[in-house]
Order: structure tokens, then C-alpha cells, then sequence
């Protein structure tokens, strides 16, 4: 009834630049005098290649869909790795890259219902066990 293991994504959209408010002014412009196509060739060159893709997915801007509102516009085509997506309403424009996923790419195993078993000792991230005495626990300590 509910497929356990969705397909994975072939490829994912990472985002490579998003202007808003007086920044995005001139792409918009852009697009209304020549088109979203020019628009997305101008945007290409904030697209660093492994430093974009680094960035990405550092600060989570991954998506396995281009993210778009109501009132965006997207632009996209089989011939490019960019998509396009801007909103006149709402004065911004963001540039998207395809990005393959990994083979190895699996989706995260269901939580279990079992409590998690603590493996160490609190007092593991002040003192390592030679340096910790039993004598002293319980007195208290003036700093």
C-alpha cells in the first residue's frame, strides 16, 4: 500500500544565487526587455562550480524540486543544468543548478521505537577516567 523506499531523485537543485528587493531590480529588467534565457546567462557567472556546490550543500540550500511559489515563474529547459525562477510581485529572481545525486544515495532508515543505549560516562566530556576520583564525588567545589 505505501512504498517504504521511495525511488531516489535522479538529481537534485541547489541554489546559486537569489537576489531580492533593489538586487534583483536590473535582472528583472533583464527579463522584461530580453527574456528569462538572458536572464539565466547572466546569472550563470555567480556559479562557482564546486565552491557553489559546496556552499549549497554546507547551508542547506538543496532541493529535490525547484522550490517556486504561487506567484514565481520558472524557467527551465532539457538543455541546460539552470532554472530560472522569479517573481515581478514579489521583486526576486533565483538561479538553480541540477545536481546529480550519488549512487549510493539511500533514504535515512526509519527511527527505532528502542531508547537509544548511552555507551558513556557524563563525566566523559570533563575528564577522561584516570583523571576522575571516586573520593572527591559529593564534596562541594569552590571556583
Amino acid at each position: 500500500m505505501f512504498d517504504q523506499h521511495p525511488k531516489p531523485p535522479d538529481s537534485r537543485w541547489i541554489s546559486v544565487i537569489f537576489l531580492q528587493g533593489e538586487h534583483a531590480e536590473d535582472v528583472l529588467g533583464m527579463i522584461d526587455r530580453s527574456g528569462p534565457a538572458m536572464a539565466r546567462q547572466f546569472l550563470r557567472q555567480w556559479d562557482y562550480g564546486d565552491e557553489t556546490t559546496e556552499a549549497a550543500l554546507t547551508n542547506g540550500y538543496v532541493y529535490d524540486h525547484i522550490p517556486a511559489g504561487k506567484t514565481d515563474r520558472t524557467f527551465e529547459d532539457a538543455t541546460s543544468p539552470y532554472a530560472l525562477t522569479y517573481s515581478t510581485q514579489f521583486r526576486y529572481v533565483s538561479l538553480l543548478r541540477r545536481y546529480p545525486v550519488a549512487p549510493e544515495w539511500e533514504p535515512a532508515p526509519a527511527p527505532s521505537t528502542m531508547p537509544a543505549i548511552r555507551t558513556h560516562h557524563a563525566a566523559d566530556i570533563w575528564a577522561p577516567p584516570g583523571d576522575r576520583a571516586s573520593s572527591t564525588a559529593g564534596h562541594a567545589v569552590a571556583l
